[in-house]
């Protein structure tokens, strides 16, 4: 198994784990998180013998979006070292949605921001009754355009409406009920959760995996022109560079309510 904040490891069958590992920050990702999401993947998709890739967390918590302090000293950099940065984001993201072997997200605990962009990136979603998700963006004054286009494709634009404009958090069962998590499981027992869909996908022939995957992401408009995709880059990084995303960052550094919020 490679060492660093995102761990690889493939067996004998060729199912591979792809581990998030900052649980000291609770698997938030930073630029060395998206980097190394990015190797793990390209070595993955090199690699002929893989058949499943699974994505979990360690710690308490799967994945905490991003690293806020991070994204504060990030948006002090120049336009184009923002739009870099965004860039990066966005292919790990692609990268995932456009793996062309099956994966499936195994979610414990906090699932907040790029987490569910993991989510709904993957093919298939299994959370423990634990689990708790949030599209929290707008509440730090950024935005998640970058996902926004596989949260729409996985639990549909009105609940992308919902959920990303209110920042609400929302339990297993609510993330079941509206498409981002295809099995729930108690607390605890992932791994035997996802046995049996695994060896379901063993039993495909992997050619066929492949191109069964390929057309629906094709048909779900899910594999983006390069003009959509830098569209997104584009708006991501220039709204983490305004004076409102400032703000939003600075109220969670020093745990206060943001200046837009009045309670009467």
């Amino acid at each position: 198994m490679s060492e660093g904040v995102v761990l690889t490891s493939i067996d004998s069958r060729g199912i591979a784990e792809v581990i998030l590992n900052r649980p000291e920050r609770n698997n938030a990702y930073n630029g060395t998180m998206i980097d190394e999401l990015i190797k793990s993947f390209t070595s993955l998709y090199n690699n002929d013998d893989v058949r499943v890739v699974l994505i979990r967390g360690n710690g308490k918590h799967f994945q905490g979006g991003a690293d806020l302090e991070w994204l504060k000293e990030i948006g002090k950099l120049n336009k184009e070292e923002n739009i870099e940065v965004s860039r990066k984001t966005a292919s790990a993201i692609k990268g995932l949605t456009e793996f062309p072997k099956p994966t499936i997200a195994m979610i414990h605990g906090g699932c907040f921001g790029g987490g569910t962009g993991i989510a709904a990136a993957a093919d298939i979603v299994v959370a423990s009754e634990d689990a708790i998700f949030s599209i929290a963006e707008a509440r730090w004054g950024v935005m998640a355009g970058i996902i926004i286009p596989h949260l729409n494709a996985s639990i549909g634009v009105r609940n992308v409406r919902r959920y990303a404009l209110t920042c609400e958090r929302f339990n297993a069962h609510e993330a079941k009920n509206i498409g981002l998590v295809h099995q729930i499981c108690k607390t605890g027992e992932l791994n035997d959760a996802v046995k049996s869909i695994i060896e379901s996908l063993l039993m495909c022939a992997p050619i066929a995996l492949e191109m069964t995957k390929k057309r629906a992401l094709i048909e779900s408009g899910l594999i983006l022109s390069d003009d959509k995709f830098e569209e997104l880059i584009l708006e991501h990084s220039q709204k983490r560079m305004t004076s409102e995303a400032t703000e939003g960052l600075n109220s969670f550094l020093e745990k206060r309510i943001a200046s837009w919020y009045q309670n009467n």
